[in-house]
């Protein structure tokens, strides 16, 4: 049997602010994320799996990007931790807002590298990551491929 891919979508709200940027992204400001992941493997063939014809379940592969991207991004904020914004950042923590310091500017281009980590991380090793498309705006988005990165 040959190699399949399959594409799950997802969606999130995410604030941000570009650290040292020359436009108006330097601001505090969110956006209403689209995810598309995409990873390939083998159907199953074995008739006695519950999964027989499955390269990985939707639903499991729901639940690791849920786990690792959604569930920790959807309605977060977004900071380089060497941003000046740090002290913004510590008082939003102190009234319970979730803040992510990243080890990285947080441009679209950046958050795809470190999103295909955790979930390659966490994917069965029969199944590879192929791709993640990740829309920013109706008409911006930054792409990760596997082949381009190998």
């Amino acid at each position: 049997m040959g190699k399949i891919r399959i594409t799950k979508q997802f969606s999130f709200e995410t604030g941000h602010a570009l650290y040292g940027y020359d436009g108006k992204c330097r601001n505090v400001h969110g956006h209403s994320y689209k995810l598309s992941v995409t990873v390939i493997g083998t159907p199953i063939s074995d008739t006695s799996n519950v999964k027989l014809g499955m390269v990985i379940d939707f639903g499991d592969l729901k639940k690791i990007v849920k786990e690792e991207i959604v569930d920790r991004f959807d309605h977060a904020t977004v900071f380089n931790k060497n941003t000046p914004h740090i002290e913004l950042a510590k008082e939003l923590m102190n009234r319970n807002h979730q803040v992510i310091l990243a080890d990285y500017q947080p441009t679209s281009e950046n958050m795809v590298i470190d999103f295909a980590a955790k979930i390659k991380a966490r994917l069965p090793e029969n199944i590879r990551l192929y791709a993640l498309k990740l829309q920013e705006t109706e008409t911006s988005y930054a792409e990760w491929f596997a082949a381009d990165n190998l």
